[in-house]
């Protein structure tokens, strides 16, 4: 994509009008306290952009993973950063697994209420022992009666000190038992039932205001209606959902990366020093010029594999190198614009220190740039299998 359609635009400008009712002081505002951003959620819920990829007969737009990527890259490039994003993130493309292979009647009394933002999901997946390797999880899902019991721990799980429901990744079949490590493995969309998770907030670097948790699951009773899909092939659902979550996470970062090298720019040009502006210096204007090349190119890595998950072609490749080059470019946009603004960019004032914490997150999560650079070298360059 080189140029976006006027629908697409007009995505982009009604977003825009959203979020810039919430300028700076409110962002840095919710850095300091960490109260989560509700007004900002409840405006994009009304606004009817926590449904945007979601099927129109439950009240979501039915569009793409092109236009959500949009509305993130938006939200992240206002100055709302990750704390913008997070907050609205995991209902743009958590709810994926339920609409592809969840029940009508699953669909039916789920979606419209993630839509309207009146439930909220969290994202049970990761856990202290097992990390990026997922199908060594420890949680185990035990069938009792007519429904599941269900013991164990998840760690960094976004949003669960408010979250109502939890999308759970648990081990149904024993690892030994198991065909292969990824059956065996089954997916949820159940209530967070706080009687049987406790849950605990993880003090973090950066975006204080989107909580990051560590759950200690014990005894949860999860009814038979929530089990999406089939027993045992929730790691094959799972997977529908990471490719739009990487794009989406590419298309943050790159939002928060452009921001940050526009208030670079903006400084640059103002601040003298020696008698002249220290934009004129080429050790400054370097480094920026390069940062706007890295962030247009990961930009439109972006928009391929958004365009080729859409399409319903194959995008695993594109959509890890996507979000592989938008971490990396963003990171460096956001340190080289602390650095052009010398001292005055390690004060909270000027917002940039924010930007460099909140970033880190694209290097690390949903998966690390080593894991990405594996995954390409076996599957595009044939290269043996690593790990």
């Amino acid at each position: 994509m080189f140029e976006l359609t006027q629908d697409q635009q007009a995505i982009v400008d009604a977003v825009g009008r959203i979020c810039a009712a919430y300028d700076d002081s409110y962002w840095l505002a919710r850095d300091a306290d960490g109260v989560f951003p509700e007004a900002f959620v409840k405006d994009m819920a009304e606004g009817g952009w926590l449904g945007t990829a979601m099927p129109e007969a439950f009240g979501g737009a039915g569009l793409g993973v092109t236009e959500t990527a949009l509305v993130m890259h938006t939200v992240a490039r206002s100055g709302a950063g990750f704390s913008g994003a997070s907050a609205i993130h995991i209902n743009m493309f958590g709810p994926m697994p339920l609409v592809v292979f969840g029940t009508d009647e699953q669909k039916q009394k789920h979606l419209p209420p993630l839509i309207a933002g009146e439930a909220r999901c969290c994202f049970g997946v990761t856990e202290p022992n097992a990390g990026l390797n997922t199908t060594h999880i420890e949680t185990r899902a035990v069938r009792n009666g007519n429904g599941y019991i269900i013991n164990g721990r998840k760690m960094w799980t976004s949003t669960a000190q408010t979250a109502t429901k939890i999308l759970l990744l648990a081990r149904s079949t024993p690892l030994e038992e198991a065909r292969k490590p990824t059956d065996g493995l089954s997916l949820f969309y159940t209530d967070l039932d706080r009687s049987a998770v406790d849950v605990h907030v993880i003090d973090k670097m950066g975006r204080k205001a989107v909580d990051s948790n560590a759950l200690f699951i014990d005894g949860l009773h999860v009814p038979a209606e929530d089990l999406i899909g089939e027993e045992g092939r929730g790691f094959e659902y799972l997977l529908h959902g990471l490719n739009p979550e990487r794009i989406l996470i590419g298309a943050e970062a790159v939002g928060l990366g452009q921001l940050a090298l526009e208030r670079a720019a903006t400084y640059a040009a103002e601040r003298e020093v020696f008698g002249r502006p220290i934009g004129q210096n080429q050790a400054i204007q370097h480094p920026l010029a390069a940062s706007w090349a890295e962030l247009e190119a990961a930009w439109l890595m972006c928009m391929k594999a958004a365009y080729l998950y859409d399409a319903g072609k194959p995008c695993g490749a594109e959509a890890n190198a996507a979000k592989y080059l938008s971490a990396e470019a963003g990171f460096t946009a956001c340190e080289r614009s602390v650095m052009t603004h010398g001292g005055m960019g390690y004060a909270k004032e000027f917002h940039v220190e924010r930007y460099l914490r909140e970033v880190m997150i694209a290097r690390i999560a949903p998966v690390s740039r080593e894991l990405i650079l594996s995954f390409l070298a076996e599957r595009v360059l044939g290269l043996p299998k690593s790990y």
